[in-house]
């Protein structure tokens, strides 16, 4: 049976719809940045998406090719991810959809290397006749982030965060969104298929413990 990420990293990927802190292990992404509305017919967020089932699925069929991988094993192809952040916003305004910068990811397995992506960049770009040159290869270590289960549409998710943000308050974290760590989402429903209030997307967000006054004091001293 195929190895299938969803099942085998449950706790990354299919959490409950209420908040839970996790640490996320570094892994190796298909990457794809750009900026605008992500519901554009045609616009740079569905060319991006575009480019990274291309490399994705070159990858995963890479085993029926004259091409071989060390360490290959059958997989599924994780579900598209997305990181979001607007300039000078402070978290996400939901109704400026074209300020929206992006990177779009896919999760690669562990025994994908650089050289195993550029074959794969190549290849689908000769064999589509796409150009998938502006994927990239990325490594993004996560850490300490607090998660949850959205379902309905995106323009409901402000409801959800702020339950993410209570227990945050509750349980002595802010949220440490920054230039590098950003605002998450995992797409776990297809749009095209499934009614927006049965959409199922896991949000995420980066998160710090807050310092109280002993703790700084046990640094201190120690």
């Amino acid at each position: 049976m195929a190895f299938d990420f969803k099942k085998e990293y449950k706790e990354f990927y299919m959490p409950k719809n209420k908040s839970e802190i996790v640490t996320v292990p570094k892994a190796n992404y298909i990457a794809v940045r750009g900026k605008g509305d992500p519901n554009k017919e045609g616009g740079e967020y569905q060319q991006a998406i575009s480019v990274l089932y291309a490399v994705a699925y070159t990858l995963k069929m890479s085993y029926k090719t004259d091409y071989k991988i060390e360490g290959f094993f059958e997989y599924v192809v994780p579900p598209l991810e997305g990181f979001w952040w607007q300039d000078d916003i402070d978290g996400i305004d939901y109704t400026n959809k074209s300020s929206f910068n992006w990177i779009s990811v896919i999760r690669l397995p562990d025994f994908i290397t650089q050289k195993d992506f550029e074959w794969a960049v190549e290849t689908a770009t000769k064999k589509k006749k796409l150009d998938c040159s502006s994927a990239e290869f990325m490594t993004i270590d996560e850490g300490l982030c607090i998660q949850i289960m959205h379902f309905g549409s995106f323009d409901d998710e402000p409801a959800t965060v702020a339950l993410m943000d209570e227990y945050l308050d509750k349980n002595g974290y802010v949220n440490d969104i920054t230039d590098t760590r950003l605002h998450h989402e995992i797409y776990l429903s297809d749009a095209r298929r499934v009614a927006p209030e049965k959409w199922k997307t896991v949000i995420r967000h980066p998160i710090k413990k807050i310092e109280t006054t002993s703790s700084l004091q046990k640094r201190r001293t120690s």
